[in-house]
């Protein structure tokens, strides 16, 4: 419900990393008083969106289904304009919220612009280097930077990189929300365990064994990085003391792959993707995260857990600096040589593990949710 003298706050997302990152935002905002929140959801990831709503307890305002199989990011830019366009000239919004670098961010930002509504930007600030690593994302949020005028990095290093491009007013160190809502969700599994208890069967079966948690999407892995990668498993996995989990992404540029390599590889646990309870409990439960994702390396830190990055960039080079990740490339004899060492070096293992995590303390919603508050002046 919104009020008329109240200020009204767009938030738009549409992919479960988007949602993780978002909804203690969202809480927060909503416990702060004063203001009235307005979400919309574009779906452009549809099951693994809904996982997230589903156990964050949020029904979006306004959802609009716009996932297709394999529809090109064009025709996802162009939809998404135009969907978005629709949805901020209805809601009318004194500001809309946009996470982290995905086509729904880019095109939010940019649909704001061109109604000259002022725009926040959590995770901003975020750089690899390389405009093809990883790819859309970093010119997805390089294209959001000047459009915002709040600015919530996570870390020194971001807001460090913003001002390099000349970013400086509106600024603001805030730590990674994804640690909020790591936080968050533990304490859920604390108190109802059946929230993850969908991993009881693997972990009976894998007692015992070092376990590898196996996660990778990225566009730029697509065909020979991806064989590589496949490949690595299959020899990390021919191991007796070591299991792969692997919660397979749905695209089937991945699956594809994995099929024609893995098949039925008896130390390789191939499942569903997982919804964020379980992927929380999963990352738990393993030794190793070996991944191409971004926010992997944010959160398996957070639970002292080494990550191995199978890029040769990162956008959160502070894992890196700090030794809590390792960038290892897609290369199959550097992938297995990095999983062996930190299984087999006791020393190796403890360095990366016992690493300061330097993502966050779990406050940033409500930072973000104050710095919100004051520039409406409530």
């Amino acid at each position: 419900m919104t009020s008329p003298s109240r200020p009204k706050v767009l938030i738009v997302f549409g992919t479960r990393p988007e949602a993780i990152k978002l909804f203690p935002v969202i809480r927060a905002l909503e416990d702060a008083g004063g203001i009235d929140t307005v979400t919309c959801v574009t779906a452009q990831h549809r099951g693994l969106l809904d996982q997230v709503l589903a156990i964050a307890g949020l029904t979006p305002d306004i959802d609009l289904d716009l996932m297709e199989p394999g529809q090109s990011l064009d025709r996802l830019t162009a939809r998404l304009l135009t969907g978005l366009g629709e949805v901020i000239d209805r809601v009318a919004p004194d500001r809309i919220v946009v996470q982290g670098d995905t086509a729904t961010a880019m095109v939010g930002a940019l649909a704001g612009y061109y109604r000259k509504i002022p725009v926040a930007h959590v995770e901003a600030g975020l750089r690899s280097g390389n405009i093809y690593h990883p790819w859309p994302e970093e010119v997805n949020r390089r294209i959001v930077a000047p459009i915002a005028d709040l600015h919530f990095a996570p870390t020194d290093t971001a807001a460090a990189a913003l001002a390099r491009e000349n970013v400086t007013a509106g600024v603001h160190v805030t730590g990674n929300t994804v640690i909020d809502a790591l936080h968050w969700t533990r304490a859920r599994i604390t108190a109802e365990p059946a929230l993850a208890a969908g991993l009881d069967d693997l972990a009976a079966r894998f007692a015992g064994k070092r376990i590898v948690l196996v996660t990778t999407h990225r566009r730029e892995n697509f065909g020979d990085g991806m064989a590589a990668i496949a490949r690595s498993i299959a020899r990390i996995a021919a191991r007796d003391d070591v299991a792969v989990l692997f919660p397979m992404h749905p695209n089937p540029n991945v699956g594809a792959v994995m099929d024609a390599v893995l098949g039925d590889a008896a130390n390789v646990a191939r499942i569903a993707p997982l919804d964020y309870p379980h992927f929380i409990r999963a990352l738990t439960l393993c030794d190793i995260a070996l991944t191409d994702s971004g926010g992997v390396q944010e959160e398996a830190p957070a639970l002292g857990k080494p990550v191995l990055v199978m890029r040769d960039t990162t956008e959160r080079p502070e894992g890196v600096v700090a030794g809590t990740a390792k960038l290892i490339g897609t290369d199959e004899d550097r992938i297995v040589s990095e999983v062996f060492t930190l299984l087999d070096d006791k020393a190796a293992y403890s360095a990366m593990a016992r690493a300061h995590n330097p993502f966050g303390d779990g406050q940033a919603s409500n930072r973000i949710a104050r710095i919100v508050a004051d520039d409406f002046g409530l």
